[in-house]
């Protein structure tokens, strides 16, 4: 499914109410995942960092946020020791932490890009 077709099931197209509980829901689940993988950086648990980035990885990608879900994706990717691809093992689990760290900070500002322009779409910030 995509954001568009999302679109296409509200009902009323001026409250957009299907999807708006959607992308707001998804607002919701991005900032808790965001706490839950600061926390793991904190405490260097890769494997969590992996989980979590699948996780947000495919509800991202429903709404076509493809600079947030790659982030997701690389984040998966270097939790679970390889490089950006998912293809080369990376033995180096300081340097995976550090290239979580870093994603992490483009993930946040794609995803804050984004929610800036949805809550627009929705009438729910400033133009």
């Amino acid at each position: 499914m995509t954001f568009e077709q999302i679109l296409e099931m509200d009902d009323d197209e001026d409250d957009r109410e299907f999807s708006r509980s959607i992308v707001f829901g998804f607002f919701e689940q991005a900032e808790n995942t965001f706490k839950s993988m600061d926390a793991s950086l904190a405490n260097e648990d890769l494997d969590t960092l992996s989980s979590l980035g699948h996780f947000l990885k495919g509800s991202s990608a429903t709404l076509g946020l493809t600079k947030v879900k790659d982030s997701c994706e690389k984040i998966q990717h270097y939790g679970a020791h390889k490089d950006d691809t998912g293809n080369t093992a990376v033995a180096d689990s300081t340097l995976c932490l550090e290239r979580i760290k870093a994603t992490m900070t483009a993930l946040k500002r794609d995803y804050g890009e984004a929610e800036s322009i949805l809550k627009r779409f929705y009438h729910d910030a400033p133009a």
